[in-house]
This record gives structure tokens, C-alpha cells and sequence, in this order.
């Protein structure tokens, strides 16, 4: 069977970075379980087993990476068991430490252990990513910061804003999501050796010494880069840490979603398309459509991680008191494909961000069309200032607005309220007063002074601390 025979992963062709693919990798999956048994042999000797050698010890590390996967397929055909085959496979190439190899240890010892590195390296990179994505918007809101535009609620024109301060809603989002896995970054411990049922009685056993499996533990941690282990446990670490990790995925789907339904919405006002390629197609049947393809993605893939976000809560609300393995076939595919997922987001995120094309006449157009319905207020405002009779001019122009909108809206013309408004003789509004009514920034209120205040109180410090992360390069595969 080739490649052409069988299910392959969109995934691995499409959707994925390298980096995180190899993360969920068997090399890396297996290596790092071949890691952990060397810090467990090695705690094991340094706690006083006389019977683990400095041979064995090198015999260990000389094997980490040239994984016999030949072998270890055959016995896990015999065994029905993944934990032992590797065993027995990594035995046959260290004879020498053979019979100490996952010394009383229990499988959850190299599995739990491993998806714990794993999702935390995983994380690692999708902080990268993310950072990235917030400078990106932050350079981007700087920029049009004072950039007036056509507000929206409900998708119905409304107050002013700024191209830059809209920004700043997307960069506000991606910024709580990174506050949130910074806290669940620094939060996440291994589960150490903590036996069968989360006792330690097997290595109470093994040393005879009660206090040999806490020491036993933190030697563990250190050598696989922790700050320690989950005080207590079952067979298993808590499934809730699952659920918190998850978390942080499904916030960063939610923020990529709003930002590019926001850029799928603007792309057909024609004011903000994502970037376009010279020889990008955009439909097969209509040569000169622009489809916002790559938000479109983001969304897509954003959708099924939102969608799996009640998997992991699931999986912790059903383990049966210290072990089921219900969890296991699950956790194997949500947590590596909700980590594939995100990346792909991230790295799209990223191509839009830093190529989003503004179409500044398109903006001032649109915003110029139902600038004179907005403007009504501060004219009202400012006649009745100069001593005319509210209601009276509330009137006319309630009156003149429905004139100049049923002229849009049932024959198709131009907006003309505002010369409506400048020719009525109760308004009676000057040549200097219509050059300042018509200053769009004018109604813009402390957008741009928002945008300044943001990016220095909240986003500078944070990519002032990360500034080691920034300017990566990522590539869209198909």
C-alpha cells in the first residue's frame, strides 16, 4: 500500500507546521519515553541501587534515538501493549541494562510523563506564534491608528472608529490568550513515578525508605526540566490539566475567528483584503473573484477546535477513581490534531496579518456615504447652542434624512443629505461649518489617543519580554 492507498492526515499535507508535527512524532514520542527511563535508572542509582551500574547508565543513553521500530512492532503485536513492547525492544538494544529498564515504574509512568513534555514544548511554540501574530497587529494598528473609518453594529453603519483602533478589538483578544497560557505554561508539572494507583508503594518497596519516591521525583523532574510533579495522583495525572491546556487553544481559535470573520466581512466592503498571490486562483468558475481563502481557513480550522473543546472535559469527568484507559484512544488523537490545528491558525494568522492590503479611497468612500446621517447630531447640538428651537430642528431634519435616504434606497443615488441640510434655510449652516462637519476624524472620538494608550501600557511590555520570538517566518503549504 503507498501513500496514494491510505488516509493520510490534512494535517501533515496541508495544515501543519513542521516544528509541530515532529512534537507528536513517534521519534519524539519514543525518544523521550527512552529519556525518562534514563532518569528514572539514573535517580534510581543516584538514590542508592546498587544493582543499576555506570555501564548500564551508558549502555541507555548510547540507544535514545535509533529506535527499533522493527522490533518493538513485533511485540506490541505479542504484548497488545505499546508501554512493553518498547521495553522489550529497547532491552534487545541495551542487554546490559535490560532487567532494570522501567524499574518499578508503571506505563503512565513514560506515557503521562511524555504528554506532558510534549504539550508543554507544543505550547512553547505556540506562544511563539502567537507573540508573533500580536506584534504583527500591534505595527498594524500604530499605523492606521488615526485612519477614520465606517463603524459598525450590527453590521449596520454606525459611530466612526479608526482602521487601527478596530485592530486593537483582534489584538485585545490574541493578548488575554497569551495571558492565559503564560499562567498555564508556568503551571504544568510532570507527574513523576507515582506507581499503580498514585501510592508510591512500589518504589517504598524498591527502596525501602519512605522518604527515598519524594526525592525520587524531584531528581525525575529536574532532569527532564520541571520545577517538580503533581502532589498527588492517581495511576494518572488529573485529566483536568488536559482540559486547562485545551483551553488555551480554543480561546486563540476564538480570537482568530472573530478577527478574520471581522477581515471576511471587510473584504466584501472592499475595504481590507487579506493578501492575494499574483497567480492565486480564486474560483475556478469566475476568473475575477478574490475569495478571502486563508481567513476562511483560519476559520475552518478554528471551528474544529472549538468543537472538540468539550472532549477533554469529558475525558477528566469520566475516569473512574485511579485509572480507566477510556482515555486513551481519545487523548491520542484530540490533543495532537487540537495542537495541529492551532498551529495551522497561527501560521495563517500570521501570513494575513503581515500582508492585509487597505484600500484607503474605498474606506473614506463608504465612510463619506453615511457620514451626513451620522453628522445630524452635532448639528442639532450646535444650532440649538446658537439659540434655535430643538424640536423644530429635529424635525427638519428627521424630515430632510428620509428625503435623502429614500433617494439611496428606492432609486439607487447617491447619498445627498448634507447638501439638504446646508440648503435649508432653518439650519442655515456656513461655508466654514460644512468644511468642519465633513472632517471625518472629527467623530472619531479618543480612537487613536485608545490605540496609543494600549499598545504602551499592554502590548510593548509584553513583546518588550518576548522580544526573542519575534520575526519568525512561517510558510503556507497548499
Amino acid at each position: 500500500m503507498n501513500d496514494y492507498d491510505k488516509y493520510i492526515s490534512p494535517f501533515s499535507e496541508r495544515y501543519a507546521s513542521k516544528e509541530m508535527q515532529y512534537l507528536f512524532s513517534y521519534n519524539k514520542k519514543f525518544s523521550t519515553w527512552r529519556k525518562l527511563w534514563l532518569a528514572l535508572a539514573e535517580s534510581e542509582k543516584e538514590l542508592g541501587l546498587s544493582q543499576i551500574t555506570d555501564e548500564m547508565i551508558s549502555e541507555m543513553k548510547e540507544h535514545i534515538y535509533d529506535i527499533n521500530y522493527d522490533v518493538a512492532n513485533v511485540y506490541e503485536l505479542k504484548f497488545r501493549h505499546d508501554v512493553m513492547a518498547h521495553i522489550h525492544a529497547y532491552g534487545e538494544q541495551c542487554p546490559k541494562a535490560k532487567g532494570i529498564i522501567h524499574l518499578g515504574a508503571t506505563s503512565c509512568y513514560v506515557g503521562d510523563n511524555t504528554d506532558i513534555i510534549v504539550m508543554k514544548e507544543a505550547l512553547e511554540l505556540v506562544k511563539k506564534k502567537l507573540v508573533n501574530v500580536i506584534d504583527i497587529l500591534a505595527k498594524f494598528a500604530n499605523e492606521y491608528k488615526d485612519l477614520p473609518c465606517l463603524g459598525y453594529t450590527h453590521f449596520q453603519a454606525a459611530q466612526p472608529t479608526t482602521v487601527g483602533k478596530r485592530a486593537t478589538l483582534w489584538l485585545q483578544d490574541f493578548l488575554s490568550d497569551y495571558y492565559d497560557l503564560e499562567y498555564v505554561l508556568a503551571s504544568l508539572k510532570l507527574l513523576g513515578s507515582k506507581g499503580t494507583t498514585g501510592t508510591q508503594a512500589s518504589f517504598v518497596e524498591l527502596f525501602n525508605d519512605e522518604d527515598a519516591p519524594n526525592k525520587l521525583d524531584n531528581l525525575i523532574a529536574k532532569k527532564m526540566g520541571f520545577d517538580g510533579v503533581y502532589p498527588v495522583s492517581g495511576q494518572t495525572y488529573s485529566r483536568k490539566v488536559d482540559c486547562r491546556v485545551y483551553n488555551i487553544l480554543t480561546g486563540i481559535a476564538t480570537s482568530a475567528t472573530k478577527m478574520t470573520n471581522d477581515i471576511r466581512l471587510l473584504q466584501h466592503e472592499k475595504e481590507i483584503e487579506e493578501p492575494f498571490e499574483s497567480n492565486q486562483v480564486g474560483s475556478s468558475a469566475m476568473p475575477y473573484k478574490r475569495n478571502p481563502m486563508r481567513s476562511e481557513r483560519i476559520a475552518s480550522l478554528a471551528r474544529y477546535v472549538i468543537s472538540n473543546s468539550l472532549n477533554p472535559f469529558m475525558t477528566a469527568s469520566s475516569q473512574w477513581l485511579e485509572r480507566t484507559l477510556d482515555d486513551s484512544a481519545n487523548r491520542r488523537i484530540t490533543i495532537a490534531e487540537g495542537f495541529l490545528a492551532i498551529d495551522g491558525v497561527l501560521d495563517l494568522c500570521i501570513n494575513v496579518t503581515n500582508g492585509l492590503i487597505v484600500n484607503e479611497k474605498v474606506i473614506e468612500k463608504n465612510l463619506k456615504e453615511e457620514l451626513p446621517f451620522m453628522i445630524t447630531e452635532n448639528i442639532l447640538m450646535d444650532k440649538v447652542k446658537e439659540g434655535k428651537d430643538r424640536q423644530e430642528l429635529h424635525e427638519e431634519i428627521r424630515r430632510l434624512s428620509i428625503e435623502a435616504g429614500n433617494r439611496v434606497k428606492k432609486e439607487g443615488l447617491p447619498n445627498d443629505l448634507f447638501d439638504r441640510l446646508c440648503a435649508s434655510e432653518k439650519l442655515h449652516i456656513s461655508k466654514e461649518e460644512k468644511e468642519a462637519y465633513f472632517d471625518a476624524y472629527k467623530y472619531t472620538g479618543r480612537a487613536s489617543e485608545q490605540v496609543t494608550d494600549f499598545l504602551t501600557n499592554d502590548v510593548n511590555p509584553v513583546l518588550k519580554k518576548n522580544k526573542d520570538l519575534l520575526g519568525i517566518k512561517v510558510t503556507i503549504n497548499k
